[in-house]
């Protein structure tokens, strides 16, 4: 018996993806991820001679991760009209 991954072999060795998929992936303008990148929420890389913007698909991973425990952090206290929770 053989192991049969359906993932496309470019797809399996692929490490970084450009700017504008991280865009399309949080459904979010390239804009709003370009300054996710400047402020250094999100880390990437740029490269060519043209200055093309990478991002590591680890480095998205860490991202998602640390919004779960900000949004998390965000949750334990809630403002209402008697005060905060």
């Amino acid at each position: 018996m053989t192991d049969h991954d359906p993932t496309p072999r470019a797809a399996r060795r692929r490490r970084f993806i450009p700017l504008e998929e991280v865009a399309e992936m949080f459904s979010i303008s390239r804009s709003q991820a370009y300054a996710l990148v400047r402020s250094g929420d999100l880390r990437a890389i740029k490269v060519g001679g043209r200055g093309q913007w990478r991002i590591e698909l680890t480095e998205i991973d860490a991202f998602i991760e640390r919004a779960y425990e900000e949004t998390g952090r965000e949750a334990e206290t809630v403002d209402t009209p008697y005060g905060t929770l």
